[in-house]
């Protein structure tokens, strides 16, 4: 997993709220497990729409996503996750989001950034008057800069760490790697074991 650590990038106002898992990337596209191959299928039906904010110019090349409250409710589904971030999103910033969506983020390495509405709005604006504007998000302080806007966020300690280090839950798990076979070579023979099958 991509540490992060502080990120600059263009920024796309999604000027929705209460925008679904099944708005993200629609269930007819969850066809295979990879997580890769679905930048296209982001957005979908929006995308059809011409002035949806990803169509336009002024934005291509967005990586941080400012959308309104509620973002990623509904079903839980890592997809939704995997096609932000095969479209290039390192993050999201949004007043609130759905339980399972941010959990699936932050353990798939996309941030989200929970601010106050007012603060959102006023990022919206920044990005509506000056199109393809840059915004900083700065794990390291927990502050996201756009202009003259300085908003603090609150990210717990350990997520934050596992972020700035780059681990996900294998990662993590490997970091144990020399425990977990002392602890295998010294087991007892008779208990159950598992076999490569050739």
């Amino acid at each position: 997993m991509q540490p992060f650590t502080v990120h600059t990038g263009i920024a796309a106002p999604l000027r929705r709220t209460d925008v679904d898992t099944d708005q993200i990337i629609p269930v007819r596209f969850l066809t295979h497990s990879s997580r890769t191959g679905f930048s296209d299928k982001l957005f979908h039906d929006w995308r059809e729409e011409p002035d949806f904010v990803l169509n336009d110019p002024a934005y291509a090349g967005s990586t941080i996503l400012i959308a309104g409250r509620d973002f990623g409710t509904g079903s839980s589904r890592e997809y939704a996750v995997w096609a932000l971030q095969n479209y290039g999103f390192r993050a999201v910033i949004a007043p609130r989001f759905g339980d399972i969506f941010r959990g699936n983020a932050l353990t798939n390495g996309l941030l989200t950034v929970a601010l106050p509405t007012e603060i959102i709005e006023q990022l919206w604006a920044v990005l509506e008057a000056d199109p393809g504007s840059e915004v900083t998000i700065d794990l390291v302080e927990r502050q996201v800069r756009a202009g003259q806007i300085i908003a603090a966020f609150q990210l717990d300690d350990n997520t934050r760490w596992r972020l700035l280090e780059g681990l996900d839950h294998i990662d993590l798990t490997l970091t144990h790697a020399a425990t977990i076979s002392d602890f295998e070579h010294q087991r007892r023979p008779a208990l159950p074991a598992t076999t490569l099958l050739r």
